[in-house]
């Protein structure tokens, strides 16, 4: 079907509301994944799930995780300090 009105100019669509603060996102610009913790101007506070330091994402750049993202990425961050030497030696350590 075909607009009547030559002239006449769709209204943009709104954009999609920002994730409210404690909602688990991906940054797709940055490719990390973080809590939302509030607002500054024009773009969202993120910071990674096990704390740390926060950094700017643009709302249109983030998007909620699934369950399935969200466990998979406290699973990933509980393997990576459990690397980290937190008195747990590793196998092959010349100390062992």
């Amino acid at each position: 079907m075909t607009d009547p009105d030559p002239t006449h100019v769709p209204e943009p669509e709104p954009a999609p509301p920002s994730p409210p603060p404690g909602t688990a996102v991906r940054d797709t610009t940055r490719d990390r994944v973080g809590v939302v913790m509030g607002h500054e101007g024009p773009y969202l506070q993120l910071r990674p799930l096990s704390g740390g330091r926060e950094w700017d994402a643009a709302p249109d750049h983030v998007r909620p995780l699934t369950p399935e993202e969200l466990l998979r990425a406290r699973l990933a961050e509980t393997n990576a300090r459990s690397r980290t030497g937190l008195g747990v030696r590793q196998l092959g350590s010349p100390d062992l």
